[in-house]
């Protein structure tokens, strides 16, 4: 006949029994109430530290549980010293009378058998009911208590669950059990923030739950520790572990799970374990700072190699000068609070809305947002809105499957959605997005799912998402061209950029693009070229300044200052067609009361479409906004 649980229970209370007699306790004794003082209570807080941080939320959940039954929840230290309680007001009063108080030793040397000491001895959960303790005067308890492993497997301390003798109850065993596995997971997962941990179960639907198994590794493969669903599902003994890898125990390789995690959309790794058993997997992967987590690509670093240290400014070759947000801080006010939201907000899962004119340098705000964020070496994909035709930006955005309409390439394509997986998503002139497609969008926010055209497949996504815009979007909402829901799901945090005719700083951002263009060589501006371009309008504001600049530099040949001879004709004529109007934007007190603001932007646009000869590119220059969007104002 073989033995029974109860059994083993009332071995271990028996041995328990007699170590307590041979520590020369008596069952009669009186239990001791001293306490440690709160100096030295506060010593051994601080020295399980991590444990103390990783449990306290743990027990508030566990407590909610076992609310209003008389009982009481419990951590100790490894040598059972009390360090929090909580419990029930109506329990706490006959808790105290045994010393079931913060800064009291309950180990068996001291108690006698209880849950707590009796599970540090036997390193086991341990149940101990009513006259099973050894002292007479904690026969009024029932006990529940599991130790608490560090990622070494030492016990680092006890949960227990402790109430009047009355309001026992089986369940409260696995209860206590569970929050105990929930600690040391936590603990684990914090203990090993470099390398790969690898989360397992023989079905998939227990990944992520309490009866994973979790395997921690080097960078280069080489195992570290386990917890112990893994090393019961590997049947091998932390010293049998010690001499494997990533590839002897699942049979992958450091490079091949690399690979597996570049893809836009990874699923869960089927592995084999040594013994033949199928198990499914997903890993966690720190490399240097650069973090693979489960289906969600956060960056993806080369297999074992150090990231580059990013370079100081001064030292970055001239094609980054303006890359980073602190290099878009060139002493402006309104820029300078812009940024300084942007670094609070960075890396936060905060959506970016950015407002401002054409060519006031969104695109490059984001990509600094993105450079300077956790994600800084996942990919950057900017999507131009009103660029794309209206018939082709779905597909262009969500991808599509193969044969899912005509024309439509071989093998399908994956969408500018999922090739920005794991980094930036920028999404240039939003405003501009059909409002068929603004639900979609707003869908695939909220699930963080695609769907390719022709799929029934959902991809699984993850992206910050900026946006940009020159218009009024709540003034679009208002006339039904914008979806309210998805204004409210991009704006998470709206900054403004100034357009280059208000900016303070105009002096020293031309001298940078001067920098960033050069090649090397030193340019300068001629001070009444200056001065003429601080007087200017700029309606193409940095696009506009740029390119102007580009043929400048080119025209001055081997001087390098440039002048007025070196400016394009156009640009000269801009300025003394200003001059004659004495301003570049029109009269308002020349337009009837009853124009709309659509009325304004056709008249401005047929007026420059003839001062330009019909020419629709110059148009869009001189205006500062696309080709698509003078044609659709002029349809």
């Amino acid at each position: 006949m073989g033995t029974t649980a109860a059994d083993e229970r009332d071995a271990i209370v028996e041995k328990s029994h007699q170590r307590s007699a041979a520590y020369g306790l008596g069952s009669a004794d009186s239990p001791d109430f001293a306490p440690l003082n709160n100096s030295d209570l506060s010593l051994v807080i601080e020295h399980n530290r991590a444990l103390y941080k990783y449990a306290l939320p743990v027990m508030e959940t566990l407590y909610e549980q076992i609310i209003n039954t008389h009982n009481m929840v419990i951590l100790t230290d490894a040598q059972g010293v009390i360090m929090h309680t909580l419990g029930d007001d109506d329990f706490l009063e006959k808790a105290n009378r045994v010393a079931l108080t913060a800064g009291v030793a309950w180990s068996e040397q001291k108690r006698g058998t209880n849950a707590i000491g009796t599970a540090i001895a036997e390193g086991i959960p341990t149940l101990v009911h009513a006259d099973e303790h050894y002292l007479r005067a904690n026969h009024i308890l029932t006990c529940s208590a599991a130790p608490i492993f560090d990622p070494r497997g030492a016990v680092i301390g006890v949960l227990d669950v402790t109430g009047d003798r009355q309001s026992f109850h089986r369940h409260t065993m696995a209860l206590v059990r569970m929050s105990a596995q929930m600690i040391e997971n936590q603990l684990f997962t914090a203990a090993y923030q470099d390398g790969i941990t690898l989360h397992f179960h023989t079905q998939p639907e227990f990944i992520g739950t309490l009866m994973e198994g979790i395997v921690s590794f080097t960078p280069g493969g080489r195992f570290v520790s386990a917890n112990r669903s893994a090393m019961f599902n590997l049947g091998l003994s932390p010293q049998a572990l010690s001499v494997h890898t990533l590839n002897s125990l699942f049979g992958l390789g450091v490079s091949a799970l690399l690979d597996h995690y570049r893809t836009a959309a990874p699923e869960l790794l089927q592995m084999c374990l040594p013994s033949g058993v199928r198990v499914y997997a997903k890993a966690s992967v720190r490399l240097s700072n650069s973090t693979i987590c489960g289906a969600d690509l956060v960056r993806a670093p080369a297999a074992s190699a150090p990231q580059p240290r990013r370079a100081e400014p001064q030292q970055e070759d001239n094609g980054r000068r303006l890359s980073s947000l602190r290099y878009l801080n060139t002493g402006d006010p309104q820029v300078a609070a812009i940024i300084t939201k942007l670094t609070k907000v960075n890396g936060r899962d905060i959506p970016i809305l950015i407002n401002g004119e054409t060519g006031t340098g969104k695109e490059l705000l984001a990509q600094a947002i993105h450079n300077d964020s956790p994600r800084a070496n996942g990919p950057f994909v900017a999507v131009n809105c009103a660029s794309i035709p209206e018939t082709l930006i779905e597909s262009e955005l969500f991808g599509y499957e193969d044969g899912a309409f005509t024309g439509a390439r071989k093998k399908g394509s994956i969408g500018r959605i999922l090739q920005a997986n794991g980094g930036t998503l920028f999404l240039d002139e939003i405003g501009d997005m059909p409002l068929n497609l603004q639900a979609r969008l707003l869908r695939v926010l909220q699930e963080r799912m695609v769907t390719p055209l022709g799929s029934a497949k959902s991809i699984p996504v993850n992206v910050a998402l900026i946006c940009a815009t020159h218009r009024n979007l709540r003034d679009m909402i208002a006339k039904g061209e914008f979806r309210e829901d998805l204004y409210y799901r991009l704006n998470g945090l709206v900054v403004k950029l100034p357009p280059v005719r208000e900016r303070s700083d105009f002096e020293l951002v031309v001298n940078k693009l001067l920098a960033c263009e050069s090649n090397g060589r030193r340019y300068s501006v001629a001070p009444d070229v200056m001065q003429l371009f601080k007087q200017h309008n700029w309606p193409g504001n940095f696009r506009q300044l740029t390119n102007l600049l580009r043929t400048a530099m080119v025209m001055t040949g081997d001087d390098g200052e440039i002048r007025l001879e070196h400016l394009p004709d156009d640009f000269l004529e801009d300025v003394q067609s200003m001059k004659k109007d004495g301003a570049s934007h029109m009269d308002t007190d020349t337009i009837p009361a009853n124009t709309t603001l659509g009325d304004v932007e056709l008249s401005v646009i047929q007026k420059a479409l003839q001062a330009h000869g019909g020419n629709v590119s110059a148009t869009a220059r001189a205006l500062g906004i696309s080709r698509n969007t003078i044609y659709r104002k002029l349809c």
